[in-house]
């Protein structure tokens, strides 16, 4: 009953997602135990420059498509509204969550942003209209050089959470939390909205997900069997 091909719900299904994803974010990030290596990257950004921490994610979701041009990727609608509505929507999250100050506090904001954000990954990825920036940039790699998945993401990530550590982003527990459970969890949430990346299910074959050209956030993860977390 979560998959359709009629375009008023997929668009639905994707703002939904995307408003749960910042909202997710925000959560992870006043827990203040760590994030993922991207919103690692945006916070030391935005301490650094003293721009929000959204607009942050929505100049580097920016930066990451100018990247897309060389390497000829395409990007959908739902490309665009991932490159500008998660920064938004976690800039509404942090303007509303309080900072946790206990570590009881802080791991359960942290708990409650990753569960969110799993099952925000499942439903925009049922939406089918186009990968986040970030996984575009990794499959765009991956296609020009040929390397494997993980030689590139793992490169891509170690990148951006130094470089936001050094900026300072909040690297922690969370981190690596966050790299070992988002995958798992977005599987299981996958299996609740009956999304079917393979389309192999005759109930969920509806969903429009371009394989291997437009990976979407976690698909390579689910599909390989590697647990990696979504990229955006």
């Amino acid at each position: 009953m979560f998959t359709t091909q009629n375009l008023p719900v997929r668009l639905v299904r994707l703002l939904a997602g995307l408003f749960l994803y910042g909202i997710a974010i925000s959560l992870m990030i006043r827990g203040n135990i760590g994030a993922s290596p991207w919103d690692v990257f945006a916070q030391g950004t935005s301490r650094t420059t003293g721009i929000s921490f959204g607009l942050c994610t929505i100049i580097i979701s920016g930066i990451v498509l100018l990247f897309w041009i060389p390497l000829k990727q395409k990007p959908g609608v739902g490309t665009i509204a991932n490159a500008v509505l998660v920064g938004a929507f976690a800039d509404l999250g942090l303007a509303v969550i309080p900072q946790a100050s206990h570590l009881l506090f802080q791991v359960l904001l942290f708990a409650a942003g990753l569960f969110i954000l799993a099952f925000a990954t499942a439903l925009y990825i049922g939406a089918g209209m186009g990968p986040g920036p970030r996984d575009g940039l990794m499959t765009g790699l991956v296609r020009v050089t040929g390397r494997p998945v993980w030689m590139i993401r793992t490169g891509i990530e170690l990148t951006v959470v130094l470089v936001g550590f050094f900026m300072g982003g909040v690297v922690g527990a969370g981190t690596a939390a966050f790299a070992l459970g988002v995958g798992p969890l977005t599987q299981v949430t996958l299996k609740w909205l009956q999304v079917d990346l393979h389309g192999k299910s005759s109930r969920t074959h509806m969903v429009d997900v371009d394989v291997p050209a437009a990976i979407q956030p976690g698909e390579e993860a689910l599909c390989g069997g590697q647990g990696d977390p979504p990229l955006r």
